[in-house]
């Protein structure tokens, strides 16, 4: 259950670990699931109001992708620090892994970012993040679990004045193992505006976390955008988790061989990027 929350470990530490020996074949990643600022941050010279923004965080994200693993029996892996001091879904050489500007927002404190300092906050959290995902995906492929990857997203109704007609969004690349089936699912869904590889696309570069734990592996994978109108309040939240819940467990795990994966796997596992 989600309120098993890996207990100790999860509420002190950079990563937040939920339902970590789950038996379903789901890992659920929320990369941007907290706006927390540590203390010796301050607020990177923004006012509160800010760090209420979809530009500190995604906003309804965590709440869906807890429900999700709780009725999916899914792990679920969370950072606990807000990506404007890192980015856990960028690779380290992207230039808005600690953003100057956010949409149209300066972020002081982010404005010249010393090399020392860089590599303080990717030790903080991306790091942590990272290793946290490779560490579950490599044992669960160990013992034969057959392993799944989406990642949960939020993204704004107007993004620089410009309208986004779509509910929620599919991301996905050439791999349409798990995408297909959930846009079709998601397409029957009266009064739903489905995007297929919008508002963003993996040529947008919100697909790294992706690419490093599933792609690498030649496991199934997704990640799926709601728009945060939609999931403001709790109402919101329960109705899209266990809209996606109850798609994502009408598919069978999609053609991977699970013993490839896993040699894949263990050839790759000093990768770090």
């Amino acid at each position: 259950m989600v309120s098993g929350l890996a207990m100790g470990e999860a509420e002190t530490g950079p990563v937040r670990v939920f339902n970590r020996h789950a038996t379903g074949p789901l890992v659920l990643v929320c990369d941007h699931a907290s706006n927390r600022i540590p203390v010796e941050y301050g607020t990177l010279g923004l006012p509160d109001s800010d760090l209420a923004r979809h530009i500190a965080w995604d906003p309804g994200a965590a709440p869906v992708s807890r429900r999700m693993a709780e009725r999916l029996d899914a792990v679920l892996v969370e950072p606990r620090i807000s990506r404007l001091i890192v980015d856990c879904n960028r690779p380290l050489d992207a230039p808005d892994l600690m953003p100057a500007i956010s949409e149209t927002t300066v972020i002081p404190a982010n404005r010249s970012v010393p090399a020392d300092e860089r590599a303080r906050r990717i030790a903080l959290a991306h790091a942590p993040f990272h290793d946290t995902i490779g560490d579950i995906v490599v044992r669960r492929l160990a013992v034969g679990r057959p392993t799944m990857i989406v990642s949960v997203h939020s993204f704004t109704p107007v993004y620089r004045g410009v309208p986004r007609p779509w509910h929620i969004g599919i991301i996905h690349d050439g791999d349409e193992r798990l995408s297909a089936p959930m846009l079709r699912a998601l397409s029957q869904v009266d009064g739903v505006v489905v995007g297929d590889n919008e508002p963003y696309s993996p040529a947008d570069r919100v697909y790294y976390t992706l690419e490093r734990h599933a792609r690498s592996r030649g496991l199934p994978c997704a990640m799926i955008e709601i728009r945060n109108d939609e999931i403001a309040d709790a109402a919101g939240q329960e109705l899209w988790a266990d809209r996606l819940a109850t798609i994502l467990s009408g598919i069978q795990e999609p053609g991977v061989d699970q013993g490839e994966a896993k040699a894949t796997c263990e050839e790759r596992t000093d990768l770090r990027a």
